[in-house]
């Protein structure tokens, strides 16, 4: 892809001529009219770069080579401010983070080039269905909801940029290490004397350097809907399955472009990586319990990659606020945003007093 080409290629059915989209869970495309098939990645199809880790540093100073970056057509959002792929001949349609209608014309985003994505697995039958489940499970929601889920609505799948980062840590630190010891004490107990053995700590100043490599340090490069919970620590996403990108695999997708900078996403896989040391620095500390009153690490040999990973999102609108249901692509865990029926729960609370005072009425008659 070149640094003026937008998100993605459109591909054709040979058979009814209807634009193919990616299948979840295989290694296809097909079409949605006369369900043609196409294999991915087939001894026709042209090769593809390997996912590859660019320099942090070079990026920061444009010295980056021109063809690690790309520039897209797309759309903001007037209501949560997402910034979304959306073909150019294109001009009314709903955010897919808020329902927002979007009336606007595109404008060019240029970013680092997307290195890698995990495909799809869940169709949107699946996430529909998790989705519901999640519903089902909710206490005090307002009926309109579940209504709102029964009337089957569509779900949209996009895919969520995110940055991971390699670095090499150094990290100095000034702590204390505590060794513990007892001491036998007499205490009186229901008038007796019992002994017994106190817990004590003997603290001694230490200071020391330790080494840690770090991998795939995960951080959103989105700052919109779930920013958080989309990453999830990295826990939610199998990313050793990452694919080299390829167009076929967001055809039929919408993605959102990076809202976050490269160097204000390092700083926050700075906070991560810095947790982990606090880990390291404790156990090379040792003893039986440890306090770190300074460390200062440095970070060489820093690399990235953009990645994309896919959520299908459920958009609605109760009382005039919009509220957002996440379904992870890959495994299914949904995080969701939900409305109360107050109605619901003062019913419950009156319920409750009613038992209680009826409880109480018993015992005292």
């Amino acid at each position: 892809m070149t640094d003026t080409e937008s998100a993605a290629r459109t591909f054709n059915c040979a058979g009814c001529g209807a634009k193919l989209a990616f299948k979840p869970g295989t290694a296809a495309l097909t079409c949605p009219h006369c369900g043609t098939e196409n294999e991915i990645g087939g001894e026709d199809a042209p090769e593809v770069d390997p996912v590859v880790e660019l320099d942090f540093k070079a990026a920061l100073t444009s010295m980056v080579d021109g063809a690690e970056m790309e520039e897209v057509a797309v759309v903001d959002c007037p209501g949560c401010g997402a910034e979304i792929t959306l073909d150019e001949k294109t001009h009314s349609d709903e955010c897919p983070f808020c329902a927002t209608p979007l009336v606007s014309t595109t404008h060019r985003h240029r970013h680092p080039k997307v290195q890698g994505v995990l495909p799809f697995a869940l169709e949107e039958r699946d996430a529909k269905a998790k989705f519901q489940e999640w519903l089902s499970s909710l206490w005090f929601a307002p009926s309109k909801l579940k209504d709102y889920a029964r009337a089957g609505r569509p779900m949209n799948g996009i895919y969520i940029p995110h940055y991971t980062y390699d670095a090499e840590a150094d990290c100095w630190y000034k702590g204390e290490r505590g060794d513990a010891y007892y001491v036998t004490q007499t205490v009186t107990v229901n008038g007796k004397q019992e002994t017994r053995q106190v817990r004590k700590i003997r603290w001694r100043r230490v200071s020391g350097q330790v080494h840690h490599s770090f991998d795939d340090v995960l951080v959103p490069a989105s700052d919109t809907l779930f920013r958080e919970k989309v990453e999830d620590g990295g826990r939610s996403w199998d990313l050793q399955a990452l694919e080299p990108y390829r167009d076929e695999f967001v055809a039929g997708f919408r993605s959102e472009v990076p809202a976050v900078s490269l160097e204000d996403g390092f700083t926050k896989a700075q906070s991560k990586m810095e947790d982990v040391l606090r880990t390291v620095i404790r156990r090379d500390i040792g003893g039986d319990e440890q306090r770190i009153h300074h460390m200062s690490p440095s970070y060489e040999q820093i690399t990235f990659k953009h990645i994309l990973l896919p959520v299908w999102l459920a958009a609605y609108k109760f009382q005039d606020k919009s509220y957002r249901v996440m379904v992870n692509g890959r495994t299914g865990k949904v995080t969701g945003e939900r409305p109360y029926s107050w109605i619901k729960i003062a019913g419950a609370v009156l319920a409750v007093i009613i038992v209680v005072g009826a409880a109480v009425w018993f015992f005292n008659k």
